[in-house]
């Protein structure tokens, strides 16, 4: 084998070994290939900070608190790790702020993204939680296999939905049962 060919393999295998795995436990990949399920993703990492600076705004991302580089290539990764695991999905759900945007985006760049009102934070504002809590849910009860849907949201969310918090760029696997989510596993990188 020539030099060149044996110098690109190695730097392709140091690569690929560079780049953290999706983990999850086998019965949660086993629920996603199967469909019908919500994936849950807190958007990616993002810069230093808690909550949004002062007078942000919706409509202009550089008003907000927006995802880091790291954060850039997290949500790439994740969703690339999604597909090579068969994970299909059938819509990407995703809140208002610039840092949902940009993960559901870069995750699922073979996607139409569509904003959702009911995944908005309600960080500054609690009196909101139980209105988009009953939307979230009414929407993922609505999933039927073998469709799975990605909802890009915040903490705050997620904890609302199922009780249980979430890093940066991590996803619970949930199903609605009985008027309530039932999670079925966790995926992080």
């Amino acid at each position: 084998m020539k030099p060149n060919a044996v110098r690109r393999r190695l730097l392709a295998a140091a690569a690929m070994l560079a780049v953290p795995a999706l983990r999850a436990e086998p019965a949660t990949w086993d629920a996603m290939r199967a469909g019908g399920v919500a994936l849950l993703l807190r958007h990616a990492a993002t810069e230093p900070g808690l909550g949004d600076p002062p007078g942000y705004r919706l409509d202009d991302c550089s008003t907000q608190r927006n995802l880091s580089a790291d954060g850039r290539a997290q949500a790439a990764r994740l969703g690339q790790a999604l597909l090579e695991r068969g994970v299909t999905v059938e819509s990407v759900l995703s809140s208002r702020w610039c840092r949902c945007l940009d993960t559901a985006r870069l995750a699922f760049p073979q996607h139409a993204v569509t904003p959702f009102d009911a995944l908005n934070s309600f960080f500054d504002d609690r009196a909101a939680e139980p209105g988009r809590t009953r939307g979230a849910l009414a929407r993922i009860g609505a999933i039927r296999a073998p469709a799975n849907v990605v909802f890009v949201t915040h903490h705050v969310n997620i904890l609302a939905l199922t009780g249980e918090a979430v890093g940066a760029g991590e996803i619970l696997v949930a199903r609605h049962a009985g008027g309530r989510l039932q999670v079925l596993g966790r995926l992080r990188l």
